[in-house]
């Protein structure tokens, strides 16, 4: 599907009156009226100083007069900072404008420390809703805004929290349709709140490139919801009248191109009135005191008229690469979602991988219809469907969409705005489930195992979800495309590896938008977990150097996403506050989980569980064993509570409000918590990712203490000769690891779970620039297998005391098979050492 390069702008300025029967709602990163999408292009209003009256909001004329010169210069919402009376709400219906309704109360004391205020805040916010609830002009409710940093430090994060969360509640209750937010700022960032309906942030940044990082940050706070600036702008007294024309055009480009919902410029007239007095010592407004236009109101009826792109971009051709198998549930959806794309330059594939439904039927309604191209081909698996779209595709970007997904409209313009601003191989973007797929899809959606980015910063990833992943085609190209071993699943996770082994970099857009269905039966979940847990273990043996001792993926970035479990005990996390809470940008930052912490997040956990489970039994035929039983109980019940308290926080949609249904919801999550790691634990097993695993050669060596010298006529730095060993040494397929800043060796490989090898190398300088290369091994097992060998040995000996004999047999055997693993583990470590030695004399040669 082939336009013209060049694409409408989606501002329309006339002044239309708002739809009366439709209010704002919020899907994903977005807020739409009805089926279409609504950006945000507003200004700040007030506070203004009352008048005799009481009347914050002067004479109606007055008014009409500033609505009409907001709606000629593009702007269509509002946010006032007190609750405005109905005539106000009728005047901004009838000149199409929306109105974000702040609710004004005493944030900037500590108000959590008196129960009246408290009930007085709660008062306020539930009577300012109620004089507004269903009014048709209402954007949304801002139920508070900033409350200071050392406020919040002064009461704990938990409280305030738990109080803006009230807050909410009342707001939802009063106007359930209504959208209720708060409005943080950077010195706060670190609260968490979930269950706002969008974010909203103050920021004043004077530099493009801060302000584009801050709102990267920003979107991956918001998750999956609308990222809306609720003030940006500049002081044109200290500053300049051309200054904050300038300033205000770029940061309205610069949020509006990184993805945000909408913007409000503070302010739309110098005129403020805080705390008693009129303001004098500001100029943030677009008009002054008098409403006289600033070049500022130009430069952003310029900006507004551009939303959400410019209009001279040349955007790059993409191919839209669609894979599917048996797809006939979903895909007609799917295909309907890409006939609304608004980007002007692209085409579409399906690749139908030798489905036996009616897929192919579906598809060729689109081709006939809409040009899209089709190509079936007997069932090879995801990877193969995958080459083959990309052999056909034209486009310099290749964006690949699963069956069961329908894009935004605009999510080709933001993955193609993030190609042309960075030289990044691949860019992805956020899977968000859709809402009305049933209860069970709503509650896998709230779970872990589903298709999640990882980020190594705010705007660099590491993963990309193969739902939602594009592109550049060469990069694609160089690297042979995908490994066709990964049939369903692995394949995603493979090519951004070996992109960036390559030393390309993958980027992440928050606004590039798929819905994406979640599976909508237990077996199906069930199905989806076990096939993740073979693709694992599929890439482990690809790519042992990423997995750890125990066969779990070692992550250098944080995965995003819905239904992460967290570890009990590890929650809250550390809040940099600066020097006295000075800092101005206070973020929350995690601590990387202990041993036992990290064993709770693996599958594995519930073999530890087992394996106590068959001490206790043991346990009544010889007492002391018996001593197991709190531990199974407490093992068992780890997951148990790791699973309620991780759905505790799970926000379901607004249909599921009943107390029951809601209650219904969060056991169902919980049970499918547990669910998880057993489906991913068992498809891992069935290939071989197991905890005794072996690597590299299976062949063993005696694994004792040696010295190898390889003398080498040719002169390397000394890092390049332990580099030079050191893939010698991965080429044997082990898990290798370079020695720390305080460690006496340089590499260890890993044998197995409970044994390894150490190396120290040396390099001698000799004449000539001729060297000899040291190396000092020794094989060392690990401190599980030992304790281990040495716990069973120790219960062997004290069964034996008590003549318990056929205990003492099974003990006694394990902690020889325990021994003997731990043995065989440092012979293999050393087996494959020896290999790489030779091939490493042979090379120096």
């Amino acid at each position: 599907m082939n336009r013209a390069i060049s694409i409408t702008s989606s501002a329309d300025l006339s002044p239309q009156p708002l739809p009366s029967d439709v209010r704002p709602s919020v899907k994903g990163k977005f807020i739409y009226v009805g089926n279409e999408k609504l950006y945000i292009r507003g200004v700040t209003y007030g506070a203004f100083r009352p008048d005799d009256n009481g009347n914050e909001y002067g004479k109606p004329n007055e008014i009409k007069i500033d609505f009409k010169m907001m709606v000629s210069n593009g702007i269509n919402a509002i946010r006032t900072y007190t609750v405005p009376p109905e005539w106000f709400l009728d005047l901004a219906l009838e000149k199409g404008i929306y109105v974000m309704v702040g609710i004004p109360w005493e944030q900037h004391i500590t108000f959590l420390d008196d129960k009246k205020r408290i009930k007085d805040i709660e008062n306020r916010v539930r009577n300012g809703v109620s004089s507004c609830a269903g009014h048709p002009s209402i954007l949304c409710y801002a139920i508070g805004n900033e409350i200071p940093a050392s406020i919040v430090r002064w009461h704990g994060r938990n409280r305030i929290e738990s109080f803006i969360k009230r807050l909410y509640s009342i707001a939802k209750d009063k106007d359930p349709d209504g959208l209720a937010t708060y409005v943080n700022f950077p010195t706060t960032e670190y609260l968490q709140l979930p269950f706002i309906d969008l974010f909203c942030f103050n920021v004043y940044l004077e530099s493009q490139q801060a302000l584009e990082a801050y709102i990267n940050r920003l979107h991956n706070i918001a998750c999956d919801k609308p990222l809306i600036m609720a003030e940006l702008g500049l002081d044109s007294r200290r500053n300049g009248l051309e200054a904050q024309a300038k300033t205000l055009e770029w940061q309205i480009r610069t949020a509006f191109g990184s993805g945000c919902g909408g913007v409000f410029v503070f302010s739309w007239t110098d005129e403020w009135y805080r705390g008693g007095y009129d303001i004098e010592n500001w100029d943030f407004g677009l008009t002054t005191r008098g409403r006289l236009p600033k070049p500022a109101l130009a430069s952003v009826q310029k900006a507004f008229s551009e939303v959400p792109f410019g209009n001279r971009i040349q955007w790059p051709s993409i191919s839209v690469i669609v894979c599917t198998y048996n797809g006939s549930k979903s895909i007609k959806d799917t295909l309907e979602s890409l006939t609304k794309l608004e980007y002007p330059n692209y085409e579409v594939i399906i690749v139908n991988d030798g489905s036996n439904d009616k897929t192919e039927e579906i598809a060729k309604e689109y081709c006939n219809k809409y040009g899209f191209s089709l190509i079936t081909t007997e069932n090879r698996g995801l990877s193969n469907a995958r080459n083959t779209g990309l052999d056909s595709a034209t486009g310099e970007i290749i964006a690949y969409l699963d069956d069961d997904a329908c894009p935004d409209p605009n999510w080709l313009n933001y993955l193609a705005l993030s190609f042309l601003k960075t030289n990044h191989a691949g860019i992805g973007g956020p899977n968000i489930a859709p809402e009305g797929d049933g209860i069970i899809a709503d509650c896998v959606s709230h779970v872990p195992g589903n298709p999640s980015h990882v980020l190594i910063s705010d705007e660099k990833a590491e993963h990309l979800p193969g739902c939602n992943m594009a592109f550049r085609k060469d990069s694609l190209k160089a690297v042979g495309g995908f490994d066709p071993q990964f049939w369903i699943a692995g394949d995603d996770v493979d090519i951004c590896w070996r992109l960036q082994q390559r030393g390309w970099t993958l980027g992440f857009s928050p606004s590039a938008v798929v819905w994406h269905h979640r599976r909508d039966s237990i077996s199906s979940y069930w199905k989806q977990q076990f096939n993740y847990g073979k693709a694992e273990a599929l890439l482990e043996k690809k790519w042992p150097e990423k997995y750890n001792g125990r066969g779990n993926c070692i992550w250098t970035g944080q995965v995003y996403g819905t239904g992460i479990t967290k570890t009990l005990g590890f929650l809250n996390g550390r809040i940099y506050h600066g020097v006295w809470g000075s800092a101005p940008f206070q973020s929350l930052y995690q601590k990387t989980p202990g041993l036992i912490q990290s064993l709770l997040l693996i599958p594995e956990w519930y073999l530890i569980i087992f394996g106590l489970f068959m001490l206790s039994c043991i346990g009544f035929f010889w007492k002391p064993l018996l001593i197991t039983l709190p531990l199974f109980i407490f093992a068992l019940g780890t997951p148990v509570a790791q699973s309620i308290l991780c759905t505790s926080n799970a926000c379901f949609p607004k249909e599921s409000r009943s107390r029951f249904k809601i209650l219904k919801m969060h056991f169902l999550t919980a049970c499918l918590y547990l669910i998880q790691p057993l489906g991913r634990l068992f498809g891992r097993l069935s290939l071989g990712l197991t905890p005794w695993r072996r690597h590299g050669q299976h062949k063993l060596s005696l694994p004792w203490p040696r010295n190898h010298s390889i003398w080498s006529e040719s002169w390397q730095p000394h890092e390049r000769r332990i580099e030079s060993i050191e893939n010698s040494i991965r080429k044997q397929g082990v898990v290798l690891i370079r020695g720390g800043d305080y460690d006496s060796w340089d590499l260890k490989i890993h044998g197995g779970l409970f044994g390894a090898l150490r190396i120290r190398i040396a390099v001698e300088e000799h004449a000539g620039g001729r060297q000899m290369i040291r190396l000092r091994s020794w094989p060392k097992i690990s401190r599980l297998g030992f304790v281990l060998t040495l716990f069973f040995m120790v219960l062997a000996i004290l069964a034996s005391i008590d003549k318990a004999w056929y205990v003492y047999v099974i003990l006694g055997v394990t902690a020889t098979l325990t021994a003997v693993r731990s043995f065989g583990d440092c012979g293999v470590a050393t087996a494959s050492y020896l290999n790489a030695i030779k091939q490493e004399e042979k090379e120096v040669i």
